[in-house]
């Protein structure tokens, strides 16, 4: 079994990570590297920043949209479902309202500041950490193969009371009130902002670490990663880690973010669709 592990490690990894490793030993070795190092410095703070930011963000954007539906609805305790009952009862799609907000909160935090600093303040180009389409489906046999794992895994995992209880976050949908428009849009907006995440934490970070960190810029990321899933199922905390660090190490690789983006949209959208389908909302559509 190791030695299956190690001969896939060198095979789909070996060589980038050697590369990696040399670029940062001759980064830290020169001149230039063994000066205070302010690239790492505030490549850290802004992820600080930003992580702060979208925190109190979300925190903020929540109370004020449990105090909409307290001011509209009266007390939230005399429904069972205030969402749905608003939603119904004024027309107006509050709940849609405040997860397109979310999104464009995460969208904001993860991409305005980190794009702010490597164009001011390293004079850099943003398509240098990640963003780039040139040679972006080199490891697509790699990602073919995560893909496969885990999308039998969220068709078993979204039968758990834990993730029903999470997923889909665009719970008051409705396909008698609703139809598609306001689903797709929701699911539309979810995935840009996994495009965002994926650049915050495997462009950025990574690809602004790894001169002064080289591979283990990867583990330096996955430490924040994980940490944003805290309020997740403890599953899904737990995979947070194994797939920080697998599409850290793609980042790298393919130096670029746009597969790992494509299997984060993937396996949210069947998450996604696998509970309405359990909450047997498709087939009252259907019907």
């Amino acid at each position: 079994m190791r030695r299956l592990v190690m001969n896939l490690w060198d095979a789909w990894f070996g060589a980038a990570v050697a590369q990696v490793e040399a670029d940062a030993e001759r980064f830290r070795t020169s001149p230039v590297g063994k000066r205070p190092d302010w690239k790492t410095v505030w490549v850290l703070i802004v992820a600080a920043v930003s992580l702060t930011g979208q925190h109190f963000w979300q925190t903020a954007l929540h109370s004020l949209y449990n105090l909409i539906l307290t001011a509209l609805d009266g007390s939230r305790s005399s429904h069972d479902d205030p969402v749905t009952d608003l939603g119904q009862s004024l027309g107006l799609p509050w709940e849609l309202a405040h997860l397109l907000a979310f999104a464009g909160g995460c969208v904001f935090w993860y991409c305005v500041p980190a794009v702010l600093v490597i164009k001011l303040a390293f004079r850099e180009r943003v398509r240098d950490y990640g963003v780039k389409l040139a040679g972006w489906s080199s490891g697509w046999k790699i990602y073919l193969v995560f893909v496969t794992v885990m999308l039998p895994l969220v068709l078993c995992f979204s039968a758990a009371r834990e993730f029903q209880s999470i997923y889909p976050f665009y719970r008051g949908w409705s396909p008698e009130t609703d139809g598609w428009g306001r689903l797709l849009i929701w699911e539309w907006h979810y995935a840009l902002q996994f495009v965002a995440l994926e650049f915050f934490f495997r462009g950025f970070m990574v690809h602004g670490l790894k001169n002064r960190f080289g591979v283990y810029s990867v583990f330096v990321m996955t430490v924040p990663y994980c940490m944003i899933h805290f309020q997740k199922a403890l599953p899904e905390c737990v995979a947070s880690i194994i797939a920080g660090v697998a599409l850290g190490l793609m980042s790298l690789k393919t130096r670029s973010v746009w597969l790992g983006a494509a299997l984060h949209i993937s396996v949210a959208w069947g998450m996604d669709t696998c509970s309405l389908w359990r909450k047997g909302l498709f087939a009252q559509f259907i019907a």
